[in-house]
């Protein structure tokens, strides 16, 4: 299954040994140098080669990977289109001739923009969650004094999303099989009674989890485990080609800071 297997590929990738601090710097810095570029071309550089990092050096199959860009990807261009006809000001790139809507200049470039940057941003998101286990990225964030109850939700959330949704697929099957599905208006009845269940579901197992959690000894907070290194070891050669690539990102940003489609 699809969450089954994106855990697998965390555990099993080919950057799985890389030092995770070093990982996570990576992935946060380059995210916001590509979240403050207030042009496309650093965000798609960005979206390049963390793609290339990921297929090619984490050896996570390709076919897995649009697949799990498809979702983000549909938003972001959704996003795209009614900002470059609803939004911004100038002359029309592209009369639509419906209810005298047009793709203005600004707006083109105002959506090209936040396109770019919810592409690069996620895949710098895709990058950790396809070669860091969560569990050393957890660690690695309580060293990094996030607060405790944040990463309690986390790591709540995220266990738990899996179950749900392992819990909803179950449903939906069952309801497939006793052709729930077959017509438009059962569909809909379906999907009804599948997101109620679910819900009651969702609050039974959230208070089984604190009966048990209590049953041994909890305290108020979830201690994480392992050791993952240290900021120290990541080295000083990587640590120094870190910072060479994000001031060149950052200058990129700053040359490129003027660029426009139209």
């Amino acid at each position: 299954m699809f969450e089954n297997t994106l855990d697998s590929y965390a555990h099993s990738n080919g950057l799985k040994n890389t030092n995770t601090y070093f990982k996570v710097l990576f992935a946060i810095l380059t995210m916001l140098v590509s979240l403050v570029s207030t042009s496309p071309v650093i965000p798609f550089i960005v979206f390049l080669l963390l793609t290339y990092l990921i297929i090619f050096k984490a050896k996570i199959p390709y076919k897995f990977y649009l697949k799990f860009l498809l979702v983000p990807f549909i938003f972001a261009f959704i996003t795209f289109v009614f900002m470059a006809v609803f939004f911004g000001v100038g002359f029309h790139v592209l009369e639509l001739g419906i209810f005298n809507w047009a793709v203005t200049a600004d707006g083109f470039n105002l959506g090209f923009l936040v396109f770019a940057r919810m592409l690069g941003g996620f895949s710098c998101l895709a990058f950790l969650a396809l070669t860091t286990p969560m569990t050393e990225l957890f660690s690695v964030l309580e060293r990094l004094k996030i607060p405790k109850i944040v990463l309690e939700l986390a790591m709540l959330m995220y266990r738990y999303i899996f179950v749900f949704l392992d819990e909803g697929i179950n449903m939906y099957h069952s309801q497939e099989t006793r052709l729930g599905y077959s017509t438009i208006k059962k569909s809909f009845k379906s999907m009804g009674m599948l997101g109620s269940n679910l819900f009651i579901k969702t609050w039974v197992k959230g208070e089984q989890v604190y009966l048990a959690m209590e049953s041994r000894c909890y305290t108020g907070s979830m201690k994480t485990m392992g050791e993952y290194g240290s900021i120290r070891s990541i080295g000083t050669r990587n640590l120094a080609l870190l910072v060479v690539f994000e001031v060149a990102l950052f200058l990129g940003t700053c040359l490129t800071g003027n660029f426009n489609i139209f």
